[in-house]
């Protein structure tokens, strides 16, 4: 099965423009994601697709490949649809381009389960320990069925634990981040531009209830890689700390 693997990447972030050419140990953030793409044993092409001239350059200067895409893509799914015609995969994941630290074997495992059981989209999650993670609004909570298929996803801590106080609700062992990392099936993101914003997606602010809201079927993936994704300075900031006391190759 051929694997495209993408990363979108523009300069034009709100909170932290340009973090995708933000230095972090002497490369820009972007070359760091690529890099640790190019570890995965499952990937038949790795390229970035970008609105900007100047990351197209930085891309090509360390030897990579890139597709120039539209400035008006509202996400990095919308971006990816957009060249899905110039890419071999049947099966097409979605990287960050502010992910410096992810885990090459967990992408692997997305194209292992998609392999193995289909679906539509396959994204991985991980398990909450603590309160204020589960709290936070930043954390995407997702509700999963026992076959590991996802309900819904949520800003706010969900499931709801009735009768206990939230602060006990992590020991639980039943909520779950999501990692805004995405595989999809060729021909559900070549059908990406018939759907219309949901009224969930637009409520939540998270594009993934689009696809629920459409029918279909988003296949979870269990980890223990917590992102560390760079949105803001702050975030850089700990990214640098990161990478000072472990090494990215």
């Amino acid at each position: 099965m051929n694997v495209s693997v993408v990363i979108p990447a523009r300069l034009a972030s709100t909170r932290l423009p340009r973090k995708v050419l933000a230095d972090l140990g002497g490369k820009p953030v972007l070359r760091h994601v690529w890099e640790r793409v190019a570890r995965m044993r499952k990937a038949t092409e790795i390229l970035v697709a970008t609105d900007s001239e100047e990351v197209a350059k930085a891309v090509a200067g360390w030897g990579g490949q890139f597709v120039m895409t539209s400035p008006h893509c509202r996400s990095g799914t919308e971006r990816i649809a957009s060249i899905l015609d110039g890419l071999k995969g049947q099966f097409i994941l979605n990287v960050q381009g502010d992910e410096p630290f992810i885990d090459p074997v967990l992408l692997d495992a997305l194209v292992e389960c998609f392999a193995a059981e289909g679906g539509d989209v396959v994204t991985p999650v991980y398990p909450i320990h603590d309160y204020a993670t589960l709290m936070n609004p930043a954390v995407v909570k997702v509700v999963r069925g026992a076959d590991g298929r996802a309900w819904y996803f949520s800003r706010s801590p969900v499931p709801h634990v009735r009768g206990v106080p939230a602060e006990e609700w992590p020991a639980r062992g039943l909520h779950w981040g999501h990692l805004g990392v995405y595989g999809y099936a060729r021909a559900k993101l070549a059908a990406y531009s018939t759907l219309p914003e949901s009224p969930l997606e637009s409520i939540e602010a998270l594009e993934q209830l689009r696809f629920l809201e459409a029918g279909w079927r988003i296949q979870t993936v269990e980890t223990e890689y917590h992102a560390v994704a760079i949105d803001t300075p702050d975030d850089l900031t700990r990214a640098r700390m990161l990478l000072a006391s472990t090494p990215v190759a």
